[in-house]
């Protein structure tokens, strides 16, 4: 689904966001630059389990929600992939990156949809909860934010119920909260989420058009146009070089399905059912 957006409406010059080890898929025509908050190096020590892991190029070391580096009306598309729920004002952020688009330019945003996630205890953030934030600034509840994500987003039915798990939840919250460590600050689903970009549509200075809203897997993904001149259109030769890529595409999930079959038709495969069987029916248990 998203390798199918990003070919539809990504093209020309852009960033992403907070990519870390799953690059979206660029599509032929679409050139992209990559933004972090520190530099490729720094990521890998701040994360030692992904050292070995192929990470992109950090082009620019910068605070996604401003792009303080990033000059207006400059780029042809922002990605900002699992990076919103993350930000303390998510209605600043969607009208900052607005602002750094030229004309016709694109907003590629993914989202968790906090049902199928470990937020799936959490209450759901609330559109006046976010407005709030943003007029009067993020601290105000910054705190209870670090405090839900401890003591509702531990998954372990175990832990939770030990006498003092909630004892140790909120210290837990306040060694995050100096660190100021990165957590899922709001949670959304597909209506919640709708209401925040109909809020920042309407509310928008810019102004922008939904190009796409839907629910992919246990992700939502939002594709949003800055209105103005749309892109020329696809040149002749682009479209064949796209319907190219889209082959490739395919042929690599045949590939990997051929695998799939051959790893399930392996006597390993077949030993190891009874395990997975006794898993799933203990997972279902809880």
């Amino acid at each position: 689904m998203r390798a199918e957006l990003a070919a539809r409406y990504l093209r020309g010059e852009g960033l992403e966001i907070g990519a870390f080890n799953l690059p979206l898929e660029m599509p032929p025509g679409a050139r992209v630059r990559y933004v972090d908050r520190m530099s490729s190096e720094d990521l890998r020590r701040e994360y030692p389990e992904w050292a070995e892991q192929p990470l992109p190029r950090i082009a620019v070391v910068d605070d996604g929600e401003k792009l303080g580096t990033i000059a207006p009306a400059s780029q042809d598309f922002i990605v900002a992939n699992h990076f919103l729920e993350h930000t303390e004002d998510p209605i600043g952020t969607i009208a900052n990156h607005l602002s750094k688009l030229r004309p016709g330019g694109v907003l590629f945003y993914a989202v968790p949809d906090k049902r199928y996630t470990f937020d799936f205890r959490r209450q759901l953030t609330t559109i006046e909860h976010m407005v709030r934030d943003h007029e009067e600034g993020p601290e105000r509840s910054r705190r209870e934010h670090y405090d839900e994500w401890s003591l509702l987003s531990i998954e372990d039915g175990e832990i939770r119920e030990l006498p003092e798990f909630e004892q140790q939840a909120l210290e837990r919250a306040r060694q995050l909260e100096a660190a100021n460590a990165s957590i899922h600050t709001h949670v959304w689903t597909q209506a919640t989420f709708l209401q925040l970009v109909l809020h920042c549509q309407e509310d928008s200075e810019e102004g922008f058009e939904i190009e796409a809203l839907v629910q992919n897997g246990i992700e939502l993904v939002a594709v949003l146009r800055k209105r103005g001149e749309w892109p020329a259109p696809l040149e002749t030769a682009t479209l064949a070089t796209l319907q190219d890529h889209v082959a490739e595409l395919e042929a690599e999930v045949g590939k990997r399905e051929a695998e799939l079959r051959a790893v399930k038709s392996s006597p390993s495969w077949q030993l190891t059912r009874p395990l997975r069987v006794a898993k799933e029916r203990l997972s279902r248990g809880r």
